[in-house]
């Protein structure tokens, strides 16, 4: 089975051009390893991951809170439609290996929750601002079920995420 890499971040509205860079970079880096993107499968950070990949010839699957595929960006090769709206956040991290974060409003904090509950390799791509940004480095509680690891660049990141997949 293909590793399966996550990428979270901010949505459309808020995304800042920083992170839509970084994202389209991590895209790009997890298609060239070989592994499948999974995302949110809206726009922002999910649809820059999702484009990155696919000029490197990766696979992409959105996972989308709706139950209309169209509603899903042109970079995804598989759409999931779920009807579940925010409940697809819990979707989308379990269905990884490995979770990068790149930017992030409270969507991405729910989903980096998700994931820091599973012990999911969390890896946080800083400069990026946000969630990923704010977490960089940390444990999310006292629990210390998985420390958010810092990667400076997306290249990093990727290259963490890999190595911290069991």
């Amino acid at each position: 089975m293909r590793r399966q890499i996550a990428v979270i971040g901010y949505d459309d509205q808020l995304c800042t051009e920083v992170a839509r860079n970084s994202a389209f970079e991590v895209g790009r880096e997890i298609a060239k390893a070989g592994a499948v993107l999974v995302c949110g499968g809206l726009g922002g950070v999910m649809k820059a991951a999702c484009r990155g990949a696919k000029e490197e010839g990766g696979l992409t699957v959105g996972i989308i809170p709706s139950d209309d595929p169209s509603q899903a960006n042109e970079h995804c090769d598989i759409v999931v439609v779920t009807g579940a709206g925010f409940v697809r956040d819990f979707f989308v991290v379990y269905s990884a290996d490995a979770v990068i974060v790149v930017g992030g409003g409270s969507g991405t904090l729910t989903e980096l929750s998700a994931a820091y509950q599973k012990s999911k390799p969390l890896i946080s791509v800083t400069g990026t601002g946000g969630v990923a940004d704010k977490f960089a480095g940390q444990y999310i509680d006292e629990r210390r079920n998985v420390r958010v690891l810092a990667a400076r660049s997306p290249s990093e990141a990727v290259k963490k995420a890999l190595s911290e997949i069991r």
